[in-house]
């Protein structure tokens, strides 16, 4: 099922393609909000928990570091 999927990353990105099979899938502290992260093999794979059978994004360190901070600063902030 959703949990046995195999990430397909896009051809030309150059991100691994990581067994998230056995991934530790963490939700926010507040357990608010759709999104859940993984650590696996040194990368960041981040997904929608309403539909854990779609592809999951993945980031290198220095990305999810990039993506936090500008996230932090309101960068993405439809509100």
């Amino acid at each position: 099922m959703a949990e046995s999927m195999i990430s397909q990353p896009l051809a030309g990105w150059g991100k691994p393609d990581l067994d998230l099979s056995e991934a530790d899938w963490q939700s926010s502290s507040r357990g608010a909000g759709d999104v859940q992260i993984a650590f696996v093999e040194g990368f960041i794979a981040m997904r929608n928990s309403e539909r854990p059978e779609s592809p999951s994004l993945i980031f290198a360190p220095d990305e999810w570091r990039k993506f936090v901070m500008n996230a932090r600063g309101g960068e993405f902030d439809l509100t």
